[in-house]
């Protein structure tokens, strides 16, 4: 029987299951006494063996047996539910995700048999005490919680692993020192506090595409978006520079606490003439020795399974979309029956219908392309759970707005960075329940983790009721370091200095926390946000709490735009950053430390020239007065000098493509109805 077309069923449904187990523990946890939520644990436990069994992962099938089983005897009476009997099945819950994670990435669920677990399971079933039990150590890796603590790398102690190439790599590499080029094999260690390994680990390939032409990685690029790596990774670049020039840029990025480089010299063959399978190349570069079965496999050529690309979407929502089609070959069929003589009537009217038609589409498939927060709100509960439980703290998370819908590729992306807000609110942003009482607060610290749309914008709050952010200690801590200057630091305002928290690697923390540090990967966090065309901002109050405010767009598919003319060119500005639109006298241009600014209406605004920003050529002509488009990136503001508006347009979004993508300035590109293609301005990056 062939089952892998029931796999990503399999897949879906396993996932679903592994979320309830965890929000229905979590919920045993405050209500030990619920009969009806212990039979409901037992049985999708029970689904979830059945499952495993049907599609031949035994592994799967043998823990989540042994889990039932204690279940079996939680349901009867005989073992009482417990913080610690709870920490060891939560354990067991991380296992089965690992299993689950590995079918996604090889349709195979790994060879490990977390036999610790199991024991731990056999041991609470022989009556031993929970809290003993609890007490030993795990082999479950997917809780980062208790992963997070910093070493260096020791390089005397390394193993290597070889790598196999592809012909393809192969073929790249022989052409590239046929053109004298250099070919290196790199190696990265990321700090183990490190909290967003992924979006580190882009900086550290954007850095590399810069030096020269990667041709492989490993793990995959997949993986390592998905951050299925531990803390270092490799990746194969062709180039003209030399070792130490690599080493240098790669060492400057935050967190990344090792480099080693190894020269790759291949000899290749002439190919005989025979159908004999062709031997792949190998060189020492990685690490990594668990691995190596899985990559053998994946590099002949075997496909993964391709489910993390998918929306499950109601199916009202493809029925109007069927409707829309449906009138949309009515249209066609009209307009093909039109004559070609006394036409413009009906013509008019078939442009009208075919206007409102297409603007009801564009929703419609927006609505197909929107999925709830929920979906990466629903693990941050055991977060806060564990992260209460390691940090002897008591806390509460309060979560609001789940319902509300954002883009697939945002939800992808916006889960890492919330979780390092989350974990920074427990560990550095709330007191000790000695602290609070002391304070005056209650014993429980509260995190407020709340979405709501906002025009086109989605805001996602992070906000606890800790002791806030000291801005004299943050003033201290960057002339320290030699961030800012003394006297930088008096003209600077509260907000500005709150801000330093996005420098990267700047942290106001006196130890190193194997959980966070207030500041150590904020940069990676803006980064990423930035990079999904939304903005960060911090308010706090000592002794009040602090709130991390992020903004998002609702879609990166579709916006509404500013079409703007510079010189000879046209260029698009997001609606959503546009505050207004100033025909500003020339003799109002004032000067601030050799910069332009603008007084409007009692602020004070940076002016921005574009031509100079893009190198376009200006118009000889001094006009007496500018056109000022006045953009806001979170509370900054900046006007950008234009020649001329041609007016507002929807406009689709199209990526410029990996060899321009490190342009700073342009967020993407569109085509306009002429057929002419105009660039998107990043408001983020000019501001």
């Amino acid at each position: 029987m062939d089952i892998s077309q029931y796999l990503e069923i399999f897949i879906e449904e396993s996932k679903e299951h592994l979320q309830s187990l965890n929000e229905s523990l979590l919920e045993l946890e405050k209500n030990s006494e619920n009969v009806e939520l212990i039979n409901e644990v037992f049985r999708v436990a029970h689904t979830l063996k059945g499952m495993a069994a049907t599609m031949g992962y035994k592994r799967m099938q043998k823990l989540t047996h042994d889990m039932e089983n204690v279940l079996s005897e939680i349901r009867n009476g005989n073992i009482k539910v417990q913080s610690e009997l709870l920490d060891i099945l939560f354990q067991c819950l991380d296992a089965l995700e690992q299993y689950v994670d590995s079918i996604v990435e090889s349709g195979s669920e790994g060879e490990n048999d977390y036999t610790s677990i199991i024991e731990k399971l056999n041991r609470i079933l022989e009556g031993e005490n929970e809290q003993e039990i609890a007490a030993t150590s795990n082999d479950t890796t997917s809780n980062a919680i208790n992963n997070n603590i910093d070493q260096e790398v020791d390089s005397n102690k390394r193993k290597h692993l070889l790598i196999p190439f592809t012909d393809f790599e192969n073929s790249a590499i022989a052409k590239a020192y046929k053109d004298h080029y250099k070919v290196y094999g790199i190696t990265i260690y990321i700090s183990k506090s490190c909290v967003l390994k992924s979006a580190r680990a882009f900086i550290v390939f954007r850095t590399l595409e810069k030096l020269g032409q990667v041709i492989k990685s490993y793990p995959s690029v997949q993986d390592i978006e998905d951050e299925k790596f531990d803390d270092n990774f490799s990746a194969f670049i062709i180039t003209k520079e030399s070792d130490n020039k690599i080493k240098n840029e790669l060492s400057s990025i935050a967190e990344v606490v090792e480099v080693l480089t190894d020269e790759i010299i291949i000899s290749v063959e002439e190919e005989p003439a025979t159908e004999e399978p062709k031997k792949e190349s190998k060189q020492k570069v990685k690490p990594k020795v668990k691995d190596n079965a899985n990559q053998n496999k994946n590099a002949k050529g075997t496909s993964k399974p391709k489910t993390n690309r998918t929306v499950r979407v109601d199916i009202e929502r493809l029925d109007t979309l069927m409707n829309l089609v449906s009138e949309l070959i009515i249209i066609k069929n009209g307009l093909e029956t039109i004559e070609l003589k006394n036409t413009s009537q009906n013509f008019n009217e078939q442009i009208e219908y075919l206007e409102r038609i297409t603007t009801n589409l564009h929703d419609a498939v927006m609505k197909v392309r929107m999925v709830p927060i929920e979906r990466v709100f629903n693990r941050f509960p055991r977060l806060i759970r564990d992260l209460a439980r390691k940090l002897n703290k008591n806390i509460e998370l309060h979560m609001s707005g789940e319902e509300t819908e954002l883009d697939r590729t945002v939800i992808d992306e916006i889960g890492d960075p919330l979780v390092h807000l989350l974990r920074n609110a427990g560990d550095h942003g709330l007191e000790t329940p000695d602290v609070r009482i002391k304070a005056g607060k209650d014993a429980t610290g509260n995190i407020d983790l709340k979405a709501y749309q906002d025009g086109n914008n989605v805001i996602i709050e992070v906000n606890d009721d800790g002791y806030g952010i000291d801005v004299n200690k943050i003033k201290s801590k960057a002339i320290s370091k030699g961030t800012i200057s003394a006297d930088q630091a008096d003209n600077m305002s509260d907000q500005e200095i709150i801000n330093l928290l996005f420098k990267p690697s700047f942290s106001t923390a006196e130890q190193i926390s194997d959980v966070s540090g207030r500041g150590v990967g904020l940069d990676v966090v803006k980064t990423k946000i930035e990079a999904l065309g939304g903005d960060i901002e911090v308010k706090t109050e000592v002794g009040k709490g602090s709130k991390f405010i992020i903004r998002l767009p609702l879609t990166l598919a579709i916006i509404q735009a500013l079409m703007v003319k510079l010189g000879s060119e046209k260029y698009a500005i997001p609606l959503n950053t546009i505050q207004n639109i100033e025909d500003v006298h020339i003799s109002k241009i004032k000067y601030i430390q050799n910069e332009e600014v603008i007084n409007l209406r009692g602020h004070v605004i940076p002016i921005i020239r574009l031509h100079e920003k893009l190198d376009i050529t200006q118009e000889d002509t001094e006009k007496e007065s500018l056109t000022v488009v006045i953009v806001n990136k979170g509370e900054k503001q900046a006007g950008i000098v234009v020649d001329s508006l041609i007016g507002q347009q929807e406009i689709v979004i199209k990526t410029l493509g990996k060899y321009l993508a490190n342009i700073k300035l342009i967020a993407g590109a569109t085509i306009l109805g002429d057929g002419e293609v105009a660039l998107i301005l990043d408001i983020n990056s000019l501001v």
